[in-house]
């Protein structure tokens, strides 16, 4: 894909997020990983709704900015995840409501925010970690997303949102927002006994589809 036709692919899937109230203002910010090891990521205090192609940053292999606006201040957590998931192609983090209050609520598990709800949440966003609150821009949530080791493709930062990587632009937009919608489900249904999958369709699925979860692949970590 050209560089011309990867901007305006941001530029797409932002302008959607964004007239859909998924993320407001000028808050969330979406990178693609180009072939050369760099990045196109949407600017600093720029809205997902109303993105200029031209102006979107191109950062080299070591985050240095070559070209377009100032690049947004979570670059660091856009690191980690690239850093730690080797097949991540694209990353898009928002702060979408729903995804949001789910980090408010006190029987969150930090390895496992949401239940098997749907088998769509766990093919297209996995399993999701919850790491404690950061300030935005704060390097240091870079150090708690590495702490993950690569595991989870979605991650909810605390009172904050969410940051998912796809193996493309398409995969991290779509995951996102089934999360989204999960979290949406859960809240809706909180304190009333929801039935959940089970662990036999669970595993039906990791087997069926290939699913790549934590909690099947790594249980020797489970106390760390």
């Amino acid at each position: 894909m050209s560089d011309a036709r990867q901007r305006e692919e941001i530029c797409r899937y932002g302008r959607s997020l964004f007239e859909r109230g998924l993320t407001p203002g000028s808050s969330g910010n979406i990178s693609l990983r180009l072939e050369d090891g760099g990045w196109l990521v949407t600017p600093t205090n720029a809205s997902l709704g109303f993105l200029d192609p031209a102006r979107i940053s191109r950062l080299d292999d070591e985050g240095r900015l070559l070209s377009g606006d100032k690049p947004t201040k979570e670059i660091p957590l856009h690191t980690a995840l690239y850093d730690t998931r080797g097949s991540a192609r694209a990353i898009v983090h928002l702060h979408s409501t729903h995804a949001v209050a789910l980090t408010m609520l006190p029987e969150i598990d930090p390895r496992a925010a949401l239940p098997p709800m749907t088998p769509y949440y766990l093919m297209r966003a996995g399993e999701t970690a919850l790491v404690p609150y950061y300030r935005p821009g704060d390097p240091a949530v870079a150090n708690a997303i590495r702490g993950l080791a690569g595991k989870y493709s979605s991650v909810l930062l605390a009172n904050h949102g969410p940051v998912v990587a796809g193996d493309s632009l398409e995969a991290a937009v779509f995951a996102t927002e089934e999360l989204e919608e999960t979290a949406k489900l859960y809240l809706l249904l909180r304190n009333l006994n929801p039935r959940f999958l089970s662990p036999e369709q669970v595993a039906d699925l990791v087997k069926t589809f290939g699913l790549d979860l934590p909690s099947h692949h790594d249980h020797d970590h489970d106390h760390d």
